[in-house]
């Protein structure tokens, strides 16, 4: 018998590499990541300056990033150029690309209880803005949405912000950076952590009382990312939650 020839031994099965990025390398690629999304946001910018005439410059990249056209178009081509970063990241552990983010459609339970948990929240963080006399909405957002509004850029705004941003943020944090760090040492719980730090990094703008209603928002999309294995349920949430702020802000002055 072959396997007792010592000229041809037996073959040995070896264990397949495991298709996902485990902790550094999730950290190193959603690093790479967010500068691909950055790239892609300024890229627009640097475009609509070119469009004009303008040099390329920062004062005149800081004049026109200004405008709510140019922040909307900026969020919008974030999103091609995320996708097409995680795509890359996926594709070398030739894995695939909707299991890996777990781009599955959520039962109605889950978008409903996902939905009242989010509100739940988001009230309880209008609650304490008035208690402590803060705006509910950072004060340059306002400015920002509303001039948009006036300006004929309110569809824009909107698909930036109920659409483009949530996708862009979600296949990030709760997508892959939720995915390889939850099959490292840091399991489901330090995965929701640390991600949901990660995306409260991201949104620098603004100050600490609004960073901690953030990180709050980002640690439940997290949980219902665990809960029911659905990205598109966390990408659904948050577009109702950025759809709910940006429609107050421009037409009803909330």
């Amino acid at each position: 018998m072959d396997s007792l020839n010592p000229d041809h031994p037996p073959l040995i099965e070896t264990a397949a590499t495991p298709r996902v990025w485990k902790f550094w390398g999730t950290a190193l690629w959603g690093l790479f990541i967010f500068v691909a999304m950055f790239v892609g946001q300024i890229g627009a910018v640097i475009a609509l300056a070119a469009l004009r005439g303008l040099p390329i410059d920062l004062a005149s990249l800081q004049l026109v990033g200004r405008e709510p056209q140019t922040l909307a178009l900026s969020v919008i081509m974030g999103l091609p150029a995320t996708l097409l970063a995680v795509w890359l990241a996926i594709r070398i552990k030739k894995a695939s690309f909707v299991d890996y983010l777990a781009l599955h459609w959520p039962s109605w339970k889950q978008l409903l209880f996902g939905a009242v948990g989010l509100i739940l929240i988001v009230l309880l963080w209008e609650t304490m803005s008035r208690a402590l006399g803060r705006e509910a909405t950072p004060g340059f957002m306002t400015d920002l949405l509303k001039s948009g509004r006036d300006k004929g850029a309110a569809l824009l705004l909107l698909a930036a912000f109920a659409v483009a941003a949530p996708m862009s943020e979600e296949v990030l944090a709760r997508g892959f950076l939720y995915r390889g760090w939850s099959a490292s040492f840091l399991r489901s719980s330090g995965a929701i952590l640390l991600s949901s730090l990660v995306w409260t990094v991201v949104h620098l703008q603004y100050d600490m009382y609004f960073l901690a209603e953030v990180f709050t928002i980002g640690l439940w999309f997290g949980y219902m990312r665990y809960r029911a294995g659905s990205l598109w349920l966390t990408i659904a949430l948050h577009a109702l939650n950025n759809l709910t702020a940006v429609v107050l802000t421009m037409w009803l002055g909330g």
